[in-house]
């Protein structure tokens, strides 16, 4: 980190799976939200949690997504991080966001237990496709047995049968 003065960790879950895109030049954005929990409890003595909104950077020289390929939904992560101010003009009016950029990242729970965690989600995702698709199929009708005798099918006939 170039400045000890701008930095700063998240400690907390991921709320969803990382999302990815490749810049022009190679290198590739991540970015993924964490469930940081306060450090205080409401009158109902229920602790809350701030979503906190994270963009990574990886080099286009580094094979795939580097460490950010292996965290998941729910996994347990510290990020080391440093906040940058981005200016930019939109609609004619100057622009400033505010982001937090992970420098570095640290996992906290075992590799056995993340993985435990995504197996789940694949077990459960498949049940849900299953009962979509059982959904999706109409219910085959019932064959209603008829009794139609040949004479009176000969007689709805607009013309006679040579």
């Amino acid at each position: 980190m170039s400045n000890p003065r701008n930095n700063g960790t998240v400690i907390g879950r991921l709320a969803s799976d990382p999302r990815h895109f490749t810049n022009q030049d190679g290198s590739k954005k991540v970015v993924f939200t964490i469930m940081a929990d306060r450090n205080w409890t409401n009158a109902q003595n229920e602790r809350q949690a701030d979503g906190i909104p994270v963009e990574a950077f990886v080099r286009a020289v580094t094979q795939g997504l580097g460490p950010y390929s292996n965290i998941h939904k729910g996994d347990l992560v510290a990020v080391n991080t440093s906040l940058r101010m981005d200016r930019y003009t939109r609609n004619g009016d100057q622009v400033f966001d505010l982001k937090v950029i992970a420098e570095d990242i640290t996992f906290l729970e075992s590799k056995a237990v993340t993985q435990a965690r995504l197996a789940d989600r694949v077990v459960a995702a498949e049940a849900e496709n299953k009962a979509a698709a059982l959904a999706a199929v109409p219910a085959a009708q019932p064959a209603v047995a008829a009794v139609v005798t040949t004479s009176a099918v000969d007689e709805q006939l607009p013309f006679q049968a040579a």
